[in-house]
C-alpha cells in the first residue's frame, strides 16, 4: 500500500508540472504514475516491478519521475535510469531532468554515469610520455591498438597534462574540445582488467573515480543498459549503487535482454591471443629479472614461462583446427554454429586441455599479482611507479587468463544440450581472416536478468513503446524471466491514430521471390510517395535496399539519401535541411531506422515499410533459440518469428505520428499480412489505424 503522504506529494508534484509548463494533463500518463507509485511504494512487496508499455506521446519520462523521485528518497535508495542511447541520456541530463526539477517541487540531485573508457587514466598518460624509461604496458586487446606513434600523440597527451594541472578539464574525454582518435583514447584510457582501483598511485587526482564516488552524494544517476549490465557482471556495486540500494529505470527496456546476453558472452580470438602471449613472452625477457627480484617469485616465474609455452602451443593447435573445420563445414559463410550447442569430440578434448592450461596460468598470475600487491607500500617510492606499471601488466594476465578459463569451460563441457540453461556456441573467422574467433553465450537471458536484477533491485520499472507483441507480454517474459507478480500495463498513445492511413496496394508479387518483389517496389515507389515531401522507407534487407536505390535512379524527384551514406545524424540533419527548404527527400534505411528516429511533421508524412520485418535467421542465438523450441516440438516461427516481426512493424510504423498534429500514410509492401494465417494476429496488434486494405489479395 503506498503511503498517503507519498501519494500527496507525488500529485502535487505532478500538478504543479502540468501547470509550470501549461500541459494538459494526459490520462495515459496518470495511468503510468500510479502503476509505477503502486509498484515500487510497498517495501514490502515481494516484486516491487512495474512493466509499462506507455505509447508514443505518453510523457513516460515525466510520468516514472515524477512517481519515482519521491518514493525512492522515502525508501532511502537510489534513482538509476539506464537508458538505451547516449542521445537518449543527454535529454534526460540536459534536458528533461532540469525541467522537472524546476516545475515540480521535487529537489533532487543527477549525475551521469560512465565507465572507464570515457576517462583519461592518468597511469598511462604518464607511462606514455615518460617513454623509453617507464616499464613497458602490454595491450590487453592487441588487435584493437591502432597503429599511433607517441610523435602523433606525445602533443595532445601533454595539452591533456597542462589542462589538468590548470584545473581547465576534468579528464572527461568526451568534454575534450577537439575530436580524438580512437588509437589515442585506446592508448590514455583503461578498463576494470588494467585499473589499479584505489591502490594505484594517482588515485586522488583520478577522474572516474571521483566521479563514480560523487555518485553516492546524488539523488538520480543516468546511466546507460550497458554500463548497469557491465556493472552486475562485476557482481553489483563496482561502478554503480548496488542493486539492494536502487531503484532502476529501463527506458527502453525492449533492448534490454539482448544487451544483456552481449554482455555475458564468452569470446576469444586464436589471432589476438597468440600476440598477446608473444607481447608477454617479450615483456617478461626483458623485465623478468627485475619482476622476480620485486616480488621473490622467481619459482612462480619459471613455472608461468612454461606455462606461456603451453597455452601458445596449445592456441595453435585449436587456430588449426578450427580453421579446417570452417573449410570444412562452412563453405557459404565464414560461420559455423554448432548444433544443439554440442561441441565436437576433438575440440571439446582441445577445450579441456587449453582449459587446464589456462587454469594453471590463472593460478600462477593471481600469485604474481599477490606477491606485487603486498610489496607496494613497503617499496621505495622510487620504485612505485615502475611496480605499479607491474601490476597493470600482471592484472592484464589475470584478466585474460579468467576469460580463456570460462571459454574453454564451455566448450569442455558441451558434450549434450543443458535444457535448464541452454547455450550457443560459434565459430567466425577472424577480421583479416587471421585466425578464428570462438563463441559461447546463453541463448536466453531470463536467467542472467532474474539472478541479477529481478531478485536483487529494490525496484525496477520497465518501460517503452514496444514491450508487449500480439498483444501480451508473453515474448518479454519469455525473454527476460520477469516474474508474473510484476505489474503489467498497457498505456494508449494520446495521438489520434486515425489520422494515419495504413495501406498495402493490390501486389502481385511476394517477398519469397526476392528479386520479383525486389522489381515490384521499384515499379510502384515512384507513383506511391512522388507528392510526398519528406518520407522513410525502410527496409529488412540491405541486399534489396541497395537494389532500389540502384533501380530508382533518376525515377524521383526526391533526393534519396541512404543509410551510412552518411552518418546517422548528419543523414538526419540533411533532410531536415531538404524538407525546410521545400526539398523532396526521401531517407532509405534499414532496422536501425524503424526505431529511434523522430521526424515530425512535414519531415515524414509517408513511411514506406518494403516487407514484413522478420529477423534474417543468421543470427547464431535466435538460430540456437529456433533449434532449441524444434525441439521441445514447439513451432519457432510462431513462438519467435512471428511475435518478433509484429513489434517491428509496430515500431517501423510509429515513426510516422511524433506529435498530436501529426498525419500521413504508412504503406506495407507484403501482402503476406492479408495472405498468411499469422497476418491476422499482427495485423490486429497494431494501433488502431485508419486501414486501407484490398478486400482481397491480388493472384
Amino acid at each position: 500500500m503506498l503511503d498517503p503522504l507519498l501519494q500527496d506529494e507525488i500529485r502535487d508534484a505532478y500538478q504543479a508540472l502540468i501547470e509550470h509548463r501549461d500541459l494538459s494533463p494526459r490520462w495515459g500518463q496518470r495511468q503510468m504514475i500510479a502503476e509505477v507509485a503502486n509498484a515500487l511504494g510497498d517495501p514490502e512487496a515481494p516484486e516491487p516491478i512495474a512493466v509499462v508499455e506507455a505509447g508514443t506521446g505518453t510523457g513516460k519520462t515525466i510520468a516514472y519521475c515524477v512517481a519515482a523521485l519521491p518514493i525512492a528518497r522515502a525508501r532511502e535508495k537510489k534513482l538509476v535510469i539506464a537508458t538505451a542511447t547516449v542521445a537518449l541520456q543527454e535529454q534526460l541530463i540536459y534536458r528533461d531532468l532540469p525541467d522537472i526539477a524546476k516545475h515540480s517541487g521535487l529537489s533532487f540531485s543527477v549525475q551521469l554515469a560512465k565507465g572507464r573508457g570515457r576517462y583519461v587514466c592518468l597511469q598511462k598518460l604518464e607511462h606514455h610520455l615518460a617513454g623509453a624509461s617507464a616499464p613497458a604496458l602490454i595491450p590487453l586487446y592487441p588487435d584493437e591498438v591502432a597503429d599511433l606513434a607517441i610523435e602523433e600523440a606525445g602533443p595532445i597527451m601533454e595539452s591533456m597534462v597542462e589542462s589538468l594541472s590548470a584545473s581547465r578539464w576534468d579528464g572527461d574525454l568526451d568534454s575534450w574540445p577537439t575530436v580524438l582518435d580512437e588509437g589515442l583514447r585506446r592508448m590514455v584510457t583503461t578498463d576494470h582488467a588494467q585499473c589499479g582501483g584505489r591502490r594505484c598511485g594517482f588515485i586522488n587526482q583520478c577522474a572516474f573515480f571521483r566521479a563514480r564516488d560523487g555518485l553516492h552524494d546524488v539523488d538520480v544517476v543516468v546511466a546507460n543498459h550497458n554500463l548497469v549490465l557491465a556493472d552486475l557482471k562485476f557482481g553489483g556495486g563496482v561502478i554503480l549503487p548496488p542493486p539492494e540500494d536502487s531503484i532502476y529505470i529501463f527506458d527502453e527496456g525492449h533492448q534490454l535482454a539482448d544487451k544483456c546476453l552481449s554482455q555475458f558472452t564468452l569470446m576469444v580470438r586464436t589471432s589476438s591471443t597468440r600476440q598477446a602471449l608473444r607481447d608477454t613472452s617479450t615483456w617478461l625477457g626483458s623485465q623478468g629479472g627485475d619482476l622476480g627480484e620485486i616480488t621473490q617469485q622467481q619459482a612462480v616465474l619459471e613455472q608461468f614461462e612454461i606455462t606461456l609455452a603451453d597455452v601458445s602451443q596449445l592456441n595453435e593447435e585449436v587456430a588449426i583446427w578450427a580453421e579446417d573445420f570452417l573449410t570444412q563445414h562452412s563453405e557459404q559463410s565464414e560461420e559455423y554454429r554448432f548444433e544443439l550447442g554440442i561441441a565436437p569430440e576433438a575440440l571439446r578434448e582441445l577445450a579441456d586441455r587449453l582449459g587446464a592450461a589456462w587454469s594453471h596460468q590463472l593460478e600462477l598470475a593471481q600469485r604474481l599479482e599477490a606477491a606485487l600487491d603486498n610489496r607496494r607500500d613497503e617499496i621505495e617510492i622510487a620504485q612505485r611507479d615502475t611496480l605499479d606499471a607491474y601490476l597493470v601488466n600482471v592484472q592484464g594476465m589475470v584478466v585474460r587468463a579468467q576469460g580463456q578459463l570460462d571459454l574453454w569451460h564451455s566448450y569442455a563441457k558441451a558434450v549434450s544440450q543443458d535444457l535448464e540453461d541452454p547455450w550457443v556456441r560459434w565459430l567466425r573467422q577472424s577480421r583479416g581472416g587471421a585466425g578464428v574467433d570462438f563463441f559461447a553465450s546463453p541463448i536466453l537471458a531470463r536467467d542472467l536478468l532474474r539472478e541479477h536484477i529481478w531478485q536483487r533491485a529494490a525496484g525496477v520499472v520497465m518501460t517503452s513503446a514496444t514491450l508487449s507483441s500480439l498483444g501480451s507480454f508473453d515474448r518479454l517474459q519469455a525473454m527476460t524471466g520477469l516474474p508474473n507478480g510484476a505489474r503489467y500495463k498497457r498505456v494508449e498513445s494520446p495521438f489520434n491514430t486515425q489520422q494515419a492511413v495504413f495501406s498495402i496496394p493490390p501486389l502481385q508479387q511476394e517477398p519469397s521471390d526476392a528479386d520479383a518483389h525486389t522489381a515490384e517496389i521499384i515499379d510502384l515507389l515512384p507513383s506511391l510517395i512522388t507528392e510526398d515531401l519528406g518520407v522513410l522507407v525502410l527496409f529488412s534487407s540491405r541486399r534489396q535496399m541497395d537494389a532500389v536505390v540502384m533501380g530508382l535512379e533518376g525515377a524521383l524527384p526526391h533526393r534519396l539519401l541512404v543509410q551510412d551514406s552518411l552518418s546517422k545524424s548528419l543523414l538526419l540533419e540533411t533532410h531536415r535541411e531538404l524538407v525546410d527548404k521545400g526539398k523532396p527527400s526521401a531517407i532509405m534505411g534499414l532496422a536501425s531506422f524503424a526505431e529511434g528516429v523522430d521526424l515530425p511533421g512535414a519531415y515524414c508524412t509517408h513511411v514506406v515499410i518494403a516487407k514484413l520485418p522478420f529477423a534474417v535467421p543468421d543470427n547464431p542465438r535466435d538460430a540456437a533459440h529456433a533449434e532449441l523450441l524444434e525441439q521441445q516440438g514447439r513451432n519457432a516461427f510462431m513462438e519467435i518469428s512471428v511475435p518478433d516481426a509484429a513489434l517491428k512493424l509496430v515500431q517501423a510504423s510509429g515513426r510516422l505520428l511524433r506529435t498530436e498534429e501529426d498525419s500521413g500514410r504508412i504503406t506495407l509492401l507484403d501482402r503476406r499480412l492479408l495472405t498468411r494465417r499469422y497476418g491476422r494476429a499482427i495485423l490486429d496488434s497494431l494501433p488502431r489505424y485508419h486501414f486501407n486494405l484490398p478486400a482481397a489479395p491480388a493472384r
